[in-house]
């Protein structure tokens, strides 16, 4: 398998992983920053991107491990976001000495029962794309994920408003014609092995995120030994494109305490 990524800086390595409502494209940010200091390996998943699928089995944990090899890059920090924040637990799971510390921002589970509101999501996204509707969409997605609970679209910035449609645009572009796509899931869950993360680890949630983002961070801060968990204000799904200098402070810091 081979997906794109690349690499900015140098210093102790750190991967950055993207949401499914993204692509590498949303680390821009912290590509000034996290580089200044770090070695940043910046990776679009299969069907995100720069990345077109090359199969309908798909392994986005695979995905990082192949960044990384890319990269000639043997250990490093994991920075995921929703998507990628499940590939980046999975991956350690099933990696572990190739990571050195995790964060994981408003990240996924694989057992988690979503709510109503998910569902109709659920529901809205695949009716539209159903009928070819790709504008209604992408604005079902600005709206649960961007927007949040609380806000309406009015009230987020509209270069990340506009930036994350364009990115969620391209993954609807991509994945036209993969009907039949099948994650590579691990053996056993995630959700089982929480206690087996043995590096330092870093939960965070915007605090305009949707319940059950905030559900799901509280149980992996809880049952991840030793896991720190911190909330950015006056974001949602993408607090690293929201609140990019809050962000950078919080994970930085993290980083820095822990020697990485």
């Amino acid at each position: 398998m081979t997906g794109w990524f690349d690499v900015h800086g140098e210093g102790p390595a750190v991967a950055l992983v993207h949401a499914g409502i993204a692509d590498s494209r949303m680390w821009e940010p912290q590509l000034r920053t996290f580089s200044e200091t770090h070695r940043v390996v910046r990776v679009d998943l299969p069907g995100f991107g720069n990345s077109p699928f090359e199969s309908d089995i798909v392994s986005y944990r695979g995905a990082i491990h192949d960044a990384l090899d890319g990269a000639g890059v043997d250990r490093a920090a994991v920075v995921g976001t929703s998507l990628g924040g499940r590939a980046a637990l999975e991956f350690a799971l099933e990696s572990p000495d190739r990571v050195s510390a995790l964060v994981l921002v408003g990240a996924g589970i694989d057992d988690h029962e979503w709510s109503e509101v998910v569902e109709r999501f659920v529901e809205e996204e695949e009716a539209a794309l159903a009928n070819g509707d790709l504008d209604a969409a992408v604005t079902a997605n600005l709206g649960l994920w961007i927007a949040g609970p609380r806000r309406t679209l009015d009230d987020v910035d509209p270069h990340v408003r506009d930036l994350v449609a364009e990115m969620q645009r391209q993954a609807f572009r991509l994945g036209k014609g993969h009907d039949d796509l099948q994650a590579d899931r691990l053996d056993p869950p995630a959700s089982t092995r929480l206690t087996d993360i043995k590096v330092p680890t870093l939960v965070v949630t915007g605090d305009e995120d949707i319940e059950d983002i905030q559900a799901i961070a509280d149980r992996l801060a809880r049952e991840i030994p030793g896991a720190e968990r911190a909330t950015i204000a006056a974001a949602a799904h993408l607090p690293s494109l929201e609140r990019p200098e809050e962000f950078d402070r919080i994970v930085l810091q993290f980083l820095g305490e822990h020697g990485v």
